[in-house]
Order: structure tokens, then sequence, then C-alpha cells
């Protein structure tokens, strides 16, 4: 049995869900607690804030943790990141009232920062030379300007739409952000076996995001220049139809090429093309 640590609500939390089921880890919703049970592997669900996370890997309370890679930054964490999950991704920004001119880092020397990170803004004040005041505040940093308890804030950017709404402009990134799958230093063989398995369909879920299975007809002589268009994983399937001199040609083809590869087909003779959505892709 190994154990996982997620947020106990909010986008990441529904993410990871997400992401477990896809994989075929199935967590019983219904039944949701401060720990949770996997019904078909062998994997406990541990409901956390995010930011108690990394501390609670480290710790070794929990042998697995999914979180903001801000998170991790911010705690210092002696944990292992393990992957890269491709969602959740934010960043961490400073941001100054619209109306003032930003200079550059030096801008912010002897002004007020609030923030709910302290320790990566320090570590990045430091890094740039700048002396300034770091105000620690746990929620609605970005009125803070507004509320005259700071001149400048440091947070989580997403969209930007919060900064616009309360007068505030992006002026640096300082990190960039999202989530990742961490670890303890001392998993056992055991353990580190069930993290395998979980890796493998993790990559099956990631393999298929964003790929479409494509199929069509074509006349065999054009199947040379077909391949040149769909190099798919490995090479296309090629198989012969009833019809004398017609193959039917699979493969896999990325959404973002799709429109372009379709017309460059249909260009060289190929009909009844069929694109299909990938559940799982097992390389």
């Amino acid at each position: 049995m190994i154990r996982i640590a997620i947020q106990s609500k909010g986008r990441l939390s529904e993410e990871s869900l997400a992401l477990m089921n896809e994989a075929g880890i199935k967590i019983d919703e219904l039944k949701r607690k401060f720990l949770s049970r996997a019904v078909n592997f062998p994997l406990e669900v541990l409901y956390l804030r995010d930011d108690d996370i990394p501390g609670v890997v480290e710790e070794e309370s929990a042998d697995l943790g999914i979180v903001g890679y801000n998170e991790v930054a911010e705690t210092g964490a002696d944990v292992k990141i393990v992957r890269k999950l491709g969602f959740g991704a934010c960043r961490i920004s400073i941001a100054i009232p619209k109306d003032q001119e930003y200079t550059g880092p030096q801008f912010l020397s002897g002004k007020r920062i609030a923030t709910s990170y302290p320790n990566v803004l320090e570590a990045w004040l430091e890094e740039n030379g700048v002396d300034a005041e770091i105000q620690k505040i746990m929620g609605s940093v970005e009125i803070a300007p507004a509320a005259g308890i700071a001149d400048a804030i440091f947070d989580i950017v997403s969209s930007g739409g919060t900064l616009v709404s309360n007068g505030l402009k992006e002026v640096e990134v300082v990190l960039r952000s999202e989530a990742v799958l961490i670890a303890g230093n001392n998993m056992s063989e055991e353990k580190q076996q069930i993290l395998d398995s979980m890796l493998f369909r993790f990559d099956a879920v990631e393999n298929s995001r964003g790929k479409k299975y494509i199929l069509m007809n074509l006349p065999t002589e054009k199947v040379e220049e077909a391949v040149k268009i769909l190099p798919a994983m490995r090479s296309p399937t090629v198989m012969p139809l009833a019809a004398e001199g017609w193959c039917s040609l699979h493969s896999v083809v990325h959404e973002s090429e799709l429109w372009d590869k379709i017309e460059r087909l249909k260009a060289i003779g190929a009909e009844g093309i069929l694109i299909l959505n990938l559940d799982k892709v097992i390389e």
C-alpha cells in the first residue's frame, strides 16, 4: 500500500483525482474522508492543505504528494520531484499599481511587498540585491496596495484578471509553477514498484493527450507519400482492402496538425477519413 497526499479542495484537487481516474485508479468520492482508499489499486489518498503536503511527504507520513511546485519551492522541503504533471500551470509574480512606472528590480528598494510566499520572494530579492520589506499575508494579497498595507504584491497569477480588477499590473515573473508529483527520499522497494505501476498508467494518459487516431482508404500507390505526411509513433499501419489497388492506413496525429494533414492526404487521394479520440497510448 502506498499513500499519496493531495489538496483537500480546489482545482488542483479535482485535476489530481481526474488524473487518477483516467489512469484507472478509482477513488470513491461518495465516501470521501480525511483519508480514502482506492477500490482497485493499493493506494490511500490523504486530503490536506496544499502548503502542508511537501512537509508531510518529507516526514514520510505520506509516500507521495501532488502539489504545485510553488509550494515545494516555498517550504524548501527535502523531497524528490518525480514528474511534472502538465496541469495547474501558474506563475508567481510581482505586481504594482498600474499607474506606476516599473524600472527594474531596484524600483522595489525600500518598498513593502505583500505575499504569501516570503521565502521565494526573499531569495529573489537577495539574488537581485534589492532591500525591501516583506509583509507576510495569508489570502487576499491583491488588495494590500489599495488598503495601504503594501506598495507591491508577490502572488500567484493565472489569467491576470484579478490583478486588473484590483488596479495592479504584473511586472516580474519570478517563478513558473505547475502540479508536480513528489516523493520522499526513503521509499521501500515494494512501494517503488507501486509507484512505477502508477507512473506507467500516468504516462499512458499523458501520451494520449492532444492526439487523434486517424484512418482512411488510400490508393496503394500513394502509401509512400502518405507515410511522409503521417510518420506516426513508429510508422503507420497499412492493410490491404478487398478492392484491388486500395489499402487502409491507420495512424496517430497531434490535434494541432490534424487539419493540415487531412488536406494533404485528400490531395493525394485519401477517402473515407475517420478521426477518433484516443483513450490511452502505451509506448
